[in-house]
């Protein structure tokens, strides 16, 4: 039987039968007139669904809670959510995604857009595509700039550990040896940091790979003279914006050159690939899934025309001999 509304209290509630699938619920409302709009759009819903698939009645929302259950991560996910909610997968296009990305994010760049908006929605659909409730969706990413990695050196970061507390330097000592993300170093806990083997577990990592990261001698020592602060992570962070400020003062205090925390990631790789450790090794030790990107992101091409001269044995310069071993620079960093 169709759906038939009725009264409990002031508040309108449904029930019936729609192309074989027994529906009851509340309408949350006490006007009839609304009521009886929602009753006909379920109906309308419900038979879409049984004539069209279940792509015609899915929601974004229904599609991001299957997302979550199935254990995928939740990171990015909820401005997304909360923008496409109530939409039908069937109504989403690619159009729809780059226009959400422009209106959520209207002062980032195209690679901040396509991180943030076009990659945990289309994850979303493509998770109900392997469901089989829905095709898969593409979506060209916006256009991304070509920006100079500027990386972190060690007395960087050593006079920045002097201009800034104890927890702020630790914290960049610690992404600079380890080669942490901002967000894998704030995620880190005492209960993963182990001064005896000198080891830290890094949990929180972008491809959700659990990687061990050794503890150099510098770290070593300002690791051992934080406090620990109860419920707090090793370094008491816990979102990019509870030390942001404090990073932008210690730089001015220190009188050394802007970098980001990121730029310390920038500085780990750099500084061991002009120390020539193999670009695998690299991106082993941090935690890049895909060595390529590593050489793509930080490696960069020698120009000096005399090192044609190592083909026939020529001996170069300590200097020469010194550029041979390490990349050009990607930036000027100083102190």
């Amino acid at each position: 039987m169709p759906l038939k509304l009725y009264q409990r209290g002031k508040v309108w509630h449904y029930r019936g039968t729609v192309a074989g699938r027994r529906l009851r619920g509340s309408c949350k409302t006490a006007d009839k007139a609304i009521a009886s709009r929602q009753v006909a759009e379920i109906e309308t819903r419900e038979w879409r669904g049984n004539f069209d698939g279940p792509a015609a009645v899915l929601t974004f929302a229904q599609a991001a809670m299957l997302y979550r259950k199935a254990g995928k991560s939740p990171r990015y996910l909820a401005p997304v959510e909360d923008y496409l909610k109530d939409m039908l997968i069937m109504d989403i296009n690619a159009g729809t995604i780059k226009q959400m990305g422009i209106e959520l994010f209207p002062n980032c760049s195209g690679a901040s857009r396509n991180r943030l908006a076009i990659v945990p929605a289309q994850a979303i659909i493509n998770h109900a595509a392997e469901l089989q409730l829905c095709p898969p969706i593409r979506v060209k990413r916006f256009d991304e700039e070509t920006k100079e990695k500027i990386p972190a050196t060690l007395e960087w970061v050593r006079a920045f550990m002097a201009a800034s507390s104890p927890n702020l330097g630790a914290f960049a000592m610690f992404m600079y040896l380890t080669g942490c993300r901002p967000s894998e170093a704030i995620a880190v806990q005492w209960d993963d940091v182990d001064l005896g083997t000198r080891t830290a577990l890094i949990r929180e990592t972008k491809g959700g790979t659990e990687r061990t990261a050794h503890i150099p001698d510098p770290l070593f020592v300002a690791i051992a003279n934080l406090p620990q602060v109860p419920g707090r992570g090793l370094f008491v962070y816990r979102a990019y914006g509870d030390f942001q400020h404090a990073w932008d003062d210690a730089i001015k205090r220190a009188g050394i050159k802007r970098l980001t925390p990121h730029c310390m990631r920038h500085g780990f790789a750099t500084g061991l690939l002009r120390r020539g450790l193999d670009v695998l090794t690299v991106a082993h030790l941090g935690g890049w899934k895909d060595a390529a990107q590593v050489l793509r992101t930080y490696g960069h091409a020698n120009k000096d025309r005399k090192l044609t001269d190592l083909l026939i044995g020529t001996e170069l310069t300590p200097a020469e001999t010194n550029n041979a071993r390490k990349p050009r620079k990607t930036g000027t960093t100083s102190i």
